[in-house]
């Protein structure tokens, strides 16, 4: 079988890749479909991010969906032939954090295509895997392969919704629309946002916001004056959701977010973030991270089987996965792409 392994930066190869057998507890998964990720964007442009650096090659992804092809004697709940998004987290289960209720903070997190630990945690852009049955979630037969690979992301920003916590009838600014941003369009409207502006410094994303459910998109980069009519009487929006993991996007939304809102940073960044904490404190701000998932995986999932959530819009194209440096050169170039979808089949 092949898989997509990163070596260095720009340096991604298509090789054989063994799968090991299944054990007790395990399924086999054909590989269909895998949606490329700003964290496979970050390694194959750069060979990481901030400390996180390629140290070894690494097969890259995480966001994916498939076929079960093989189940060990013990697992009765799944059978051949189920098609299934898969989840690329594997807590431990025994931490304190796990414990807790933390899954995301697991001390012993093995998260697929992440290079955050050494060995790193080989990724899912292979032609087969095989993943725990907890892992697995059923997808229904009207929902694509790639719709099942987008319940990861969309999983990340339903987290992020349930940090900042209830957003029935709140007003919302979300910075940076990529496929996170864009999913975080469709998850606040989900949790009752009235009122949903996005802004960032193209137009094709912004397009993408508007048909997800966007009130209002700015192009910042053309019109950077629009913004500043919300921050008349101490700011308009009661959450802040930063996606853009950008310094300057994050700093000039202190202006608009209103006394004792939320600012919810949920993207990375290359390099370490200085916050005007003067505004914070006069403003008693709420700051808070959002860092992957637990729950929402499943909860992900089940909005897409339901039909209550439309992904669609967001797929710019899809790409077979041997097509591999013309599929990242497409997902890294945001005026033409907002998701881009391998093909495995």
């Amino acid at each position: 079988m092949e898989a997509l392994v990163i070596h260095s930066s720009g340096d991604l190869r298509v090789e054989d890749y063994q799968t090991p057998a299944v054990s007790s507890g395990q399924v086999r998964v054909r590989i269909r479909s895998g949606g490329i990720c700003g964290s496979d964007l970050h390694y194959y442009l750069h060979g990481g991010f901030g400390a996180i650096r390629l140290q070894q090659p690494m097969v890259l992804g995480h966001e994916v969906a498939g076929v079960i092809n093989e189940i060990s004697s013990d697992v009765t709940h799944f059978s051949v032939g189920d098609r299934i998004a898969v989840n690329p987290s594997l807590h431990c289960g025994q931490c304190r954090f796990c414990q807790l209720g933390l899954q995301n903070h697991c001390l012993d997190m093995r998260y697929f295509g992440s290079a955050m630990r050494m060995p790193h945690v080989q990724g899912a852009f292979r032609q087969e895997i095989v993943v725990g049955a907890s892992q697995a979630y059923k997808l229904a037969d009207n929902v694509t392969d790639a719709e099942g690979a987008m319940a990861e992301p969309l999983a990340v920003a339903l987290h992020a919704v349930n940090r900042a916590g209830p957003l029935l009838g709140r007003k919302v600014l979300i910075t940076g629309c990529g496929p996170i941003g864009a999913m975080l369009v469709i998850a606040a409207r989900r949790a009752g946002a009235t009122h949903i502006v996005v802004t960032d410094m193209l137009d094709q994303p912004l397009r993408k916001a508007l048909k997800v459910g966007a009130d209002e998109v700015i192009n910042v980069a053309e019109s950077p004056e629009t913004l500043k009519k919300y921050a008349v009487d101490k700011g308009y929006f009661d959450v802040l959701f930063e996606a853009s993991g950008n310094e300057h996007a994050l700093r000039a939304a202190f202006d608009v977010i209103r006394p004792r809102g939320i600012v919810l940073q949920v993207g990375l960044s290359r390099k370490e973030f200085t916050l005007p904490f003067n505004t914070i404190v006069a403003k008693e701000l709420d700051v808070r991270g959002a860092f992957r998932f637990h729950e929402e995986f499943g909860v992900a999932v089940d909005l897409i089987n339901k039909g209550l959530v439309d992904l669609k819009p967001l797929v710019s194209a899809t790409l077979s996965y041997r097509d591999a440096g013309r599929a990242f050169a497409l997902a890294a170039d945001r005026t033409q792409s907002m998701k881009v979808i391998l093909d495995f089949e």
